[in-house]
């Protein structure tokens, strides 16, 4: 503001110099407390805020290198308008790797759901392997009392050795199980 006001050139360009290098003494002195260290999920920068674009643009006119010396040192310079925009950025930065976490958590749920059907999967071949396997002897059960036992008790019944109730018919298990498409 000094520099503005003034009509002496010599005065306007010592204020110009002193505006730039207080701007820089700032970059050095907020890069030294290494904020970013500090949190996690943070940029690793912080924002020097210049409340004007005519200040700012002072500073860069008078120290060309300015924005170069904070950004090495992890600090960068903004305006109002260039910080609305650093922040959008930012904002977009940050949303877009929640949506890359968020696909990455969803692949790893895919591949644990795809491990589970797999096992559960095994799970019910077994069954049905183990279900063929009982009607199987089932059958073979049936079958061999109705030709070997059953044939001998209802000979009994018809001399007259049999009591009062009848034999039930055994019918074998035709069941197919259905088939998983």
């Amino acid at each position: 503001l000094e520099a503005q006001e003034t009509t002496d050139d010599v005065v306007r360009e010592r204020k110009l110099g002193e505006h730039a290098r207080q701007v820089k003494d700032r970059i050095t002195s907020l890069s030294s407390k290494s904020y970013w260290e500090q949190f996690d999920d943070t940029p690793e920068f912080v924002v020097l805020f210049i409340p004007g674009e005519a200040f700012f643009s002072a500073a860069v006119q008078r120290d060309p290198e300015l924005l170069e010396y904070g950004f090495g040192r992890g600090v960068v310079p903004a305006s109002p308008t260039n910080l609305i925009a650093l922040l959008k950025t930012v904002h977009y930065a940050w949303r877009q790797e929640k949506v890359a976490e968020n696909a990455a958590e969803i692949r790893d749920l895919g591949a644990e759901l795809y491990d589970r059907l797999a096992t559960m999967t095994g799970h019910f071949k077994e069954l049905g392997l183990s279900l063929d396997g009982t009607m199987k002897s089932y059958n073979q059960a049936i079958a061999s009392l109705g030709s070997r036992v059953l044939v001998s008790a209802r000979k009994m019944k018809e001399l007259g050795a049999g009591g009062p109730k009848e034999i039930p018919e055994l019918e074998p298990v035709e069941r197919e199980p259905t088939p998983l498409s």
